[in-house]
């Protein structure tokens, strides 16, 4: 009987590569309930609620420190913005640095290669994981609302100011659901980034919008968040089936010492 689910597994959700990403990604497939099915799926193999939420994080530090590519990074972040409905930009979470140290080691696996490629991030908040980025070889455009952009970047020229960089970074206001700078879509990036960016219904119009602005036929997305609510999740994943052909890394393709079940990472392509 094991045998026989499993193979009904395999056929409903096969592994494909998708994009720019070498590794095998297992296929949320479209459907009337597949998105549902594929909520229902991650609460019950990861079981979220029961994790510690901000393992590799500390919200009330006014500082997080972090290894990557060799050089320890410092990220100052705002505590006493987590009171501000809303604000959730000013705090790193732990789905930013699952998705930077997934970059770094997809990388150094030879998954991925990001050295002179364009990378556009969408909810930059305090810049950790454009920081890795640019560590990593990447032309990367950080971005945010107006009013986050100050610290934002304040933790670039901190991080990157005194370092040997191969890559380059510059931050640009962007409000998902408006036109886009033409320095974000000319040329169509190679690979859009973006942690914890869904969570709201409201958000995730705009956000799809701005995925569509800023796709072209050669761009990977790589989209990292925290599970916190099935519905917005499911919300999401139903609406970007529409236009994008998603996947999930399993946690066998993440940095080994960067996994939780808190955090899911999806791979999105232009259909």
């Amino acid at each position: 009987m094991a045998n026989n689910n499993e193979e009904e597994e395999e056929a409903v959700a096969p592994m494909v590569k998708l994009g720019s990403y070498g590794g095998e990604v297992r296929l949320v497939v479209g459907g009337e309930e597949s998105a549902a099915e594929e909520t229902m799926l991650l609460w019950g193999i990861q079981q979220p609620t029961l994790s510690k939420p901000n393992a590799f994080v500390s919200q009330a530090s006014l500082q997080l420190s972090l290894d990557s590519c060799g050089h320890s990074l410092s990220i100052l972040q705002s505590p006493s913005s987590l009171g501000t409905p809303g604000v959730t930009g000013a705090v790193m979470w732990d789905s930013g640095v699952v998705l930077g140290k997934f970059l770094e080691h997809a990388v150094d696996s030879g998954m991925l290669v990001l050295q002179g490629k364009k990378i556009v991030e969408l909810g930059s908040g305090c810049g950790l994981v454009g920081c890795i980025a640019t560590l990593l070889g990447s032309e990367v455009i950080v971005t945010d609302l107006p009013d986050r952009l100050r610290l934002l970047r304040k933790n670039i020229e901190t991080n990157m100011k005194h370092v040997s960089l191969r890559g380059s970074v510059t931050a640009t206001e962007l409000t998902w659901g408006e036109d886009p700078d033409p320095e974000l879509i000319d040329p169509k990036p190679d690979f859009v980034i973006g942690s914890d960016v869904v969570y709201s219904e409201g958000a995730v119009v705009d956000l799809l919008e701005t995925l569509m602005q800023l796709s072209g036929p050669n761009t990977t997305i790589f989209l990292a968040g925290e599970l916190r609510n099935d519905a917005i999740l499911e919300y999401f994943l139903e609406a970007a089936m529409d236009n994008f052909t998603i996947g999930r890394v399993e946690q066998t393709l993440w940095h080994p010492d960067y996994c939780s079940n808190r955090v899911v990472i999806y791979v999105l392509v232009k259909k």
